[in-house]
């Protein structure tokens, strides 16, 4: 787990002005210091300008530690007392901006502890956040299920670095699942209700035999899960979330059983093109007291080196200047024609991400989950 205070500690605005992992923070005071004493010393005499040296305070309290503040605080008082004084005293400034410049010190001095202060209450916030989002959505081991997978996150609040996308792998007895979807909404609701399901996915699809009996316990989840929080005071009346839910069976490995919650359908991605799953006839979960049951599992073929690539909306609706659509299914296929290694799922996630950030040129507009999972060689013999 992450030392959230160690880590506050370490980082802020003035560990972005390192040399070699030193930091150089004081350099940018202390040259405007000495540009203004040099100023101030070749001067005339009818335009002084060492009472400027109370800018330097000022600088360094955005850019420095409470330490390196106040060093540079006292060596401007120091450079004023020293400048000033080799003056005639017609020519002094005297004692009025003395006492500007002490004050001028003394109030950067308490801005900076302030800034460090709550610097580092936000690094600590980060951290929690960063952990909770680790506890949610779980380190997967390689080789995971037998399956060889790759997963991308990006939350749209870079700031929060957590959101409603969920995605995990269980392998079991009857074989391996896997969940992907996305929670309607954003902020501790949507990672509460992806927290709830990612938990009943993982015991239901260990225990159950059934996929089927897998969504039928995550549609319940959800309904129990919006009931609750609504009792609670919580605004989660219309929380729904769409998932995409897949089962390996163990007996076929020629095959791959899908549960589709009113998600993107996931692409077929393999040495000889792209493919798209027919569109899900289920409702999101949350929604299937509106239907007349539970989705369907279906059973799609999967030929050896045949890549599942899942998606949630944040690629689906990424948009370009002119308000174009990530073509997604267009940009792999010319990738996989071009190379078919394209179609590992560790070359396939990168080649989305970035592409995907490209197209919207990095301003996302929902959280984005980019998921690739293909069984291995030795499990698909």
């Amino acid at each position: 787990m992450t030392n959230p205070t160690g880590a506050a500690a370490s980082r802020g605005p003035q560990s972005l002005l390192r040399v070699r992992g030193r930091s150089v923070g004081w350099v940018p005071p202390l040259l405007l210091l000495l540009t203004i004493a040099l100023l101030d010393w070749n001067s005339t005499g009818g335009f002084r300008m060492i009472s400027w040296v109370v800018l330097v305070p000022g600088i360094a309290a955005a850019i420095c530690g409470v330490l390196g503040t106040s060093v540079a605080a006292a060596l401007t008082v120091v450079t004023y007392e020293i400048e000033d004084h080799a003056w005639p005293h017609e020519l002094q400034t005297g004692l009025p901006d003395f006492i500007l410049v002490i004050a001028g010190g003394v109030l950067a001095v308490l801005a900076c502890a302030v800034r460090v202060r709550g610097e580092r209450r936000m690094l600590h916030m980060q951290d929690i956040a960063e952990t909770t989002r680790h506890t949610v959505l779980r380190p997967l081991p390689a080789d995971w299920g037998g399956l060889d997978h790759a997963a991308a996150y990006l939350a749209a609040d870079s700031v929060a670095r957590v959101g409603g996308d969920f995605y995990d792998i269980q392998p079991g007895p009857q074989g391996t699942r896997v969940l992907v979807g996305d929670v309607q909404g954003k902020g501790l609701g949507a990672v509460a209700a992806a927290s709830a399901l990612l938990g009943t996915f993982r015991e239901s699809a260990y225990h159950e035999p059934l996929l089927a009996t897998v969504a039928e316990r995550l549609e319940t989840r959800m309904l129990r899960h919006v009931r609750y929080r609504t009792s609670i005071g919580r605004d989660d009346g219309d929380r729904f979330a769409t998932a995409v839910l897949l089962g390996f069976p163990p007996t076929d490995p020629c095959c791959v059983e899908v549960v589709n919650f009113g998600h993107e359908p996931p692409l077929v991605v393999g040495p000889d093109g792209v493919r798209s799953l027919p569109p899900g006839e289920g409702l999101p979960l949350g929604l299937g007291t509106l239907a007349d049951g539970p989705p369907p599992v279906r059973r799609v073929p999967l030929a050896p080196g045949e890549t599942l690539l899942l998606v949630t909306d944040g690629v689906c609706e990424a948009r370009d200047g002119a308000g174009q659509f990530y073509p997604l299914r267009e940009r792999v296929a010319r990738a996989v024609a071009e190379d078919p290694r394209a179609a590992d799922p560790a070359r396939l996630v990168p080649l989305v991400r970035d592409g995907t950030l490209h197209h919207c040129r990095g301003r996302l507009a929902d959280d984005t989950t980019i998921f690739a999972v293909r069984p291995r060689p030795s499990v698909a013999r």
